[in-house]
């Protein structure tokens, strides 16, 4: 993956997934890395149904003036970094002309398709890739798996999300030490790397 945003201009970023997934986090490790660039950022509130299982949305906006709202509305998002398929195609309409979607390959069913009133909808990377959609999509729980903990698929996300910019390394590493727990840093940069890999 090429290197496709202009850190000199502003951008806009949703985080989405359900809760339990680590959006909150996610959206604090990519702030910091604007912040780090001497960026004005603003990251939203989690806003959804942010328990476990319920669909969740975080806005991370920046620029090198000043930010005037967190919320990034339709059309306006370069990119959606999405921990699961379902949740990258439901926020496709806020996504602008030639932008990118990061999603992972997961699947969870939401209520209606546990209730049994809706099937989950097939082939959702390559529905979204034949609408001429950039995408990139990988199995970020199976190779947080081989990090050493599941749960950092987050952070696999991160690092793919961190190829499509020309930051120094080291500024996306220092973001993640400073917002994750020493006891689980380890495991997080090794899913930050293979993410890295992935993209």
């Amino acid at each position: 993956m090429n290197c496709l945003m202009d850190i000199e201009r502003s951008g806009n970023i949703i985080i989405a997934g359900v809760g339990g997934q680590g959006s909150l986090l996610a959206s604090r490790v990519i702030g910091s890395v604007f912040l780090a660039l001497g960026r004005d950022v603003k990251v939203s509130e989690v806003h959804g149904m942010s328990q476990r299982g319920g669909s969740v949305v975080t806005y991370v906006r920046y620029g090198t003036s000043p930010v005037a709202s967190p919320v990034v509305c339709a059309g306006e998002a370069d990119i959606i970094l999405s921990f699961e398929q379902l949740e990258a195609a439901r926020w496709l309409s806020c996504l602008k002309p030639g932008g990118t979607v990061i999603t992972g390959t997961q699947r969870i069913n939401p209520m209606p398709v546990i209730a049994g009133s809706m099937a989950y909808p097939a082939n959702l990377v390559e529905k979204i890739k034949s609408a001429d959609i950039n995408i990139r999509a990988a199995d970020a729980s199976a190779l947080a798996e081989r990090a050493g903990n599941v749960k950092a698929a987050n952070v696999v996300l991160i690092g793919m999300l961190s190829k499509l910019f020309g930051i120094d390394r080291q500024i996306w590493l220092d973001a993640l030490r400073q917002n994750i727990p020493a006891k689980l840093l380890e495991v997080n940069l090794a899913a930050f790397a293979l993410g890295e890999e992935a993209a």
